[in-house]
């Protein structure tokens, strides 16, 4: 079979039944903190665009917004929420020959659901598949798209028809077409997490989720697709050359799910940045230091970090976008403020002179041997010297929110709550919380309904 067909075959057969109860459990873990994104970005730029836009043009009110409530058509809806869940990088992890956010692909689940009319077993059962393929799209590719120049969005393309697609009632041809028309086209160039960020760096993959969502209602409709977009001529692997795993891509289906592997984010930046801020914040805390008493900051990293984290563009950031991507940036922030937070992405916040010139003492260092670690370890050996000579080292393997080291439920609740400041009650947030732990006993209709912020 084509790797599609087995792809579609197995989706297609997965059923509530066949999850561990850790799984389902996970979903809705992954699903409260995307959701609590969701209401942190409520007010961004780029979201507001957006709504502006899909709010002209109107259309079937197919479903739900994200905090907001209000209804627009499926396809748009999918691309909304999931702008909404990516806005401030803050929404989960996974990295290993690529990088990937599995979570932007959960609005293709619940916007098919609603759509659909779908229990909130069935929408559950397409987010484990969307982890499922999302993250074996990262092992696919050796060396990975993004060393390639591309972007990871190019992994979603063949992923989100399958979200949708499930829950759309597709028929094994149909799923198979689905993933073939989604994944002609989506193809995303590296340029936007590269040099000087706009809103594009967190808007391709949502681009990525809607086309998914419109694909699989095309093949619904009847419209054929490649069926060998992976291994076909002029398909995935010709193009893009050599150097592919496919039994990474569909081996072993079944056996255990990738969910289990993710990770989530303590910190709203760029992932290579957190096992550097959560050393820096220790050496910091730990030894009673203040900005005013640094003289130089070393930090030795992989070499893919200091090529994303320490190009010139992210010593004088002038966007949000740049500045979570820009490791001194951060290091400086998390210096002076002692601590990372939404707040530390503001136009007042990227202009603070005390930031600035923090920022200036900060200095990447590539290291071959913490390459080589790479993607199984995230080392970071932070070096800080102080004004008076003295001299200060913290080494770590991986950050808060990695698999072996997961956020507690505690965590989730306080990030949680930060998120949803001024859009949530604290007994709005309970209310939330309990229906997202208990949502299998809902419709998918009913739980977006639930999920309306207080201030809207």
């Amino acid at each position: 079979m084509s790797l599609s067909r087995q792809i579609a075959r197995f989706s297609l057969g997965l059923t509530y039944s066949d999850l561990p109860q850790n799984v389902v459990h996970e979903v809705k873990r992954y699903l409260y903190d995307s959701v609590g994104c969701a209401y942190g970005s409520m007010e961004t730029p780029d979201v507001g665009a957006i709504r502006r836009i899909y709010d002209d043009m109107g259309g079937s009110g197919q479903a739900t917004i994200l905090g907001f409530g209000g209804k627009m058509p499926a396809v748009n809806a999918s691309f909304l929420n999931s702008l909404m869940i990516r806005a401030l990088d803050f929404n989960d992890i996974y990295w290993k020959e690529d990088p990937s956010h599995p979570s932007d692909l959960i609005p293709a689940a619940l916007a098919a659901g609603e759509l659909a009319d779908s229990s909130m077993e069935e929408v559950i059962t397409a987010i484990v598949l969307a982890y499922e393929f999302e993250q074996r799209m990262c092992l696919f590719a050796k060396p990975g798209v993004r060393e390639r120049g591309w972007h990871h969005a190019t992994l979603t393309q063949f992923v989100s028809p399958i979200a949708a697609g499930v829950l759309l009632g597709l028929s094994e041809d149909q799923l198979v077409h689905a993933i073939g028309i989604s994944g002609c086209h989506n193809h995303t160039i590296g340029c936007p997490t590269a040099g000087k960020l706009t809103m594009m760096k967190n808007t391709v993959d949502p681009m990525a989720v809607q086309s998914g969502v419109l694909a699989a209602l095309m093949a619904r409709e009847g419209y054929s697709g490649t069926e060998e977009v992976f291994e076909g001529k002029e398909g995935l692997k010709h193009c893009f050359g050599e150097g592919w795993d496919d039994e990474a891509l569909v081996g072993g289906l079944g056996e255990s799910f990738k969910i289990l592997e993710c990770g989530m984010k303590a910190f709203p930046t760029e992932a290579l940045s957190h096992t550097h801020l959560s050393a820096t914040l220790k050496v910091m805390k730990g030894n009673n230091l203040s900005h005013k008493d640094i003289k130089e900051v070393v930090v030795t990293t992989i070499a893919r970090a200091c090529d994303i984290l320490f190009d010139p563009h992210k010593y004088r950031p002038e966007s949000r976008e740049t500045a979570d991507h820009s490791l001194p940036y951060c290091l400086a922030a998390a210096i002076v403020d002692g601590k990372i937070t939404t707040a530390s992405f503001t136009d007042e916040k990227i202009a603070d002179p005390a930031i600035r010139e923090t920022i200036d003492k900060i200095k990447g260092e590539a290291s071959l041997e913490f390459e080589e670690m790479f993607p199984a370890k995230q080392p970071s050996r932070v070096r800080i010297t102080t004004t008076d000579g003295r001299e200060f080292e913290e080494y770590l393997e991986y950050p808060k929110g990695d698999p072996r080291e997961p956020m507690t439920q505690e965590d989730l609740d306080a990030k949680f709550g930060g998120l949803c400041e001024g859009r949530l009650s604290e007994k709005r947030q309970q209310e939330v919380k309990e229906a997202i732990f208990s949502c299998e006993k809902m419709s998918c209709r009913d739980l977006m309904a639930s999920l309306k912020a207080d201030l809207v």
